[in-house]
Parts: structure tokens; C-alpha cells; sequence
């Protein structure tokens, strides 16, 4: 599969308008249709993604939402997603695409980094950001990016000069990248291209966040 078929969309807006298990026990045959083209998209795409980068994983995640600890009891989600793994502790970053009639997109970066990986990052940050703002910055980058996104602090981290020329990615928590797709955009011939394409302009993204996520502030590597 190298397209979206503008039937996985008509069936994720009828799940929204049924979200009840009834209904979905009733069409789940053309539910496993949809999931299984989609399945192939992702496949077909770590093909293209595996060209450029290496990657050691792909997860498909399932339809079925956890709503133990949540408020809203809908028992299915309403959209396809999946994640593609880097291969080795060397290579840091994962890949991410969401296909929903609500707003698809892809991503990638840093959700929820470790204490001891955010702090490092801010370390970085601290003592240089040349190298992360001429990536952030470039044309490529914002051209499918836009900027650098994530929750930050609302003031300096313990131990970070408040006044630093550099707070506003100190103060980061999290360090993601999103383009976003309309339907019209994920229904077209070139969304597996344009997929790729963005997964491409991440790359130098990745590269600086793994040379500092694999070593110290001297770099020397903190891999065995």
C-alpha cells in the first residue's frame, strides 16, 4: 500500500459517531479490512524510512483505548497510528504518524525525556545552542516543522540562570517536531513521499540529540 483509501477515513468518522461496542462488533469485518491497508501503508513506508535511517522497530498500535484512568469511556480510539523505532543505543529519536479525519500528522523528538537525559540536553544548551538554532532554523527544517515544540517551565530549571540568553530552550521539557496533514493531504498519491520527506528533514535533528544523548559534556561517549 503506498496511499490512504479515502474508505479508512469514511469508516474512523462512522467509529467516532458509534464509538459503542455494539457497532463495533457489527462492522468489525470492515474494520480489520481498513486496519490491515493501513498496517500495509506503515510497512511500506518503514521500507522508505529503513533507505535513510536505521531503524530496528515498527509498532502498529491498537484500536482500543485504556480507559481505566480516564473520564472519557468511548472504548475505541478513532484513528491509526504507528512508531518506528532507531536501531542501537547510538541513535536516539523516534518516528511517529497518526491518521485521523480529526487531524493527522506526523511526528517526532523527545516526549518525555528521563531526568537524566533533560538534564544533559539542558547542560548542552547551557554551555552552547549554535549548532541546535542553525538546525532549528534552517529552511528545511521550518519548511516542514515549523519550530521546535513542547511544554517548557514557566521559569529557569533549579541550578539555570533565569537570565541566560538562552532560557527559552533551557527551559524545555520536552523537544518534539509535528507536521501536520489535512484529509485532502493524506488522501493524495504523494502523502508516502511527503511522509518521507519530512522523516528526511528530521535527520539532523536526531543526529545533534544523539551526539549529546551519547556523551558527556567533554564528548566522550558514555557507551560501553
Amino acid at each position: 500500500m503506498t496511499t490512504i483509501d479515502k474508505s479508512t477515513f469514511v469508516f474512523l468518522k462512522k467509529l467516532k459517531e458509534n464509538n459503542n461496542r455494539d457497532w463495533f462488533t457489527e462492522n468489525k469485518p470492515q474494520f480489520q479490512i481498513e486496519q490491515k491497508k493501513t498496517k500495509e501503508f506503515y510497512k511500506t513506508l518503514m521500507e522508505r524510512l529503513k533507505l535513510h535511517d536505521s531503524i530496528d522497530a515498527f509498532k502498529f498500535f491498537r484500536i482500543y483505548r485504556d480507559v481505566r484512568f480516564s473520564k472519557d469511556k468511548t472504548p475505541y480510539k478513532t484513528h491509526f497510528s504507528g512508531s518506528f523505532s532507531r536501531a542501537t543505543k547510538r541513535l536516539r529519536g523516534g518516528y511517529y504518524v497518526h491518521i485521523s479525519p480529526e487531524g493527522s500528522f506526523v511526528a517526532g523528538g523527545f516526549w518525555q525525556p528521563n531526568k537524566q537525559d533533560l538534564l544533559r540536553i539542558r547542560k548542552e544548551f547551557e554551555m552552547d545552542t549554535a549548532e541546535i538554532r542553525a538546525i532549528i532554523n534552517d529552511k528545511t527544517f521550518t519548511k516542514h516543522f515549523g519550530k521546535l515544540q513542547g511544554e517548557s517551565l514557566k521559569t529557569a530549571p533549579r541550578g539555570f540562570d533565569k537570565e541566560h540568553q538562552d532560557i527559552d530552550l533551557i527551559k524545555m521539557k520536552q523537544f518534539i517536531v509535528v507536521r501536520n496533514f489535512s484529509e485532502n493531504e493524506v488522501l493524495a498519491p504523494n502523502f508516502l513521499h511527503e511522509i518521507d520527506a519530512s522523516f528526511k528533514a528530521m535527520r539532523p535533528y536526531f543526529d545533534y540529540m544523539s551526539e549529546i544523548l551519547t556523551t558527556d559534556l567533554n564528548g566522550v561517549s558514555i557507551l560501553d
